[in-house]
C-alpha cells in the first residue's frame, strides 16, 4: 500500500519561501508518478507540479508556478520536496501531495487529472499573508 506523509506547510509573508516535503512508500511498480496538488475553497483543486520515476525526471509545472517553484526527488530519502520561492497570496492552499503508478503521464497534473492518482497524503497548510 503506497503511502504517502506532507510536511513544511506554514505562515509566510508575501515574496517568502517554503519548502514541502512528501515522504512516500509502498511502491510496488518500477514506474510511477508523484504530483503536487493545491485545493482552495473558491478555486478547487489545481494541479501544481509532477514528476516521474524515470531517470530523467520527467517534470511538469503549471503556468501558475512555473520559474518560482522547483520540484525535486531524493530517492535515497524515499522523499519529494517542492521548493516554493516568490510566494504570492494566491499561492495560499491546502497543498497534497498524490501519487500513482498505473502509467499515467507524468504531464497528467491539473486538477482534472488528479483523479488518475489513488494515493493521497493528508494535506498542508500553506498561508501566504502579511
Amino acid at each position: 500500500q503506497v503511502q504517502l506523509v506532507e510536511s513544511g506547510g506554514g505562515l509566510v509573508q508575501p515574496g517568502g519561501s517554503l519548502r514541502l516535503s512528501c515522504v512516500f512508500s509502498g511502491f510496488s511498480q518500477d514506474y510511477y508518478a508523484i504530483g503536487w496538488f493545491r485545493q482552495t475553497p473558491v478555486k478547487g483543486r489545481e494541479g501544481v507540479s509532477c514528476i516521474s520515476s524515470n531517470d530523467d525526471g520527467s517534470i511538469y509545472y503549471s503556468d501558475a508556478v512555473k520559474g518560482r517553484f522547483t520540484i525535486s526527488r531524493d530517492n535515497a530519502k524515499n522523499t519529494v520536496y517542492l521548493q516554493m520561492n516568490s510566494l504570492k497570496p494566491e499561492d495560499t492552499a491546502v497543498y497534497y501531495c498524490a501519487a500513482e503508478e498505473g502509467g499515467v503521464p507524468f504531464y497528467y497534473c491539473s486538477g482534472e487529472a488528479s483523479q488518475y492518482y489513488p494515493y493521497w497524503g493528508h494535506g498542508t497548510q500553506v498561508t501566504v499573508s502579511s
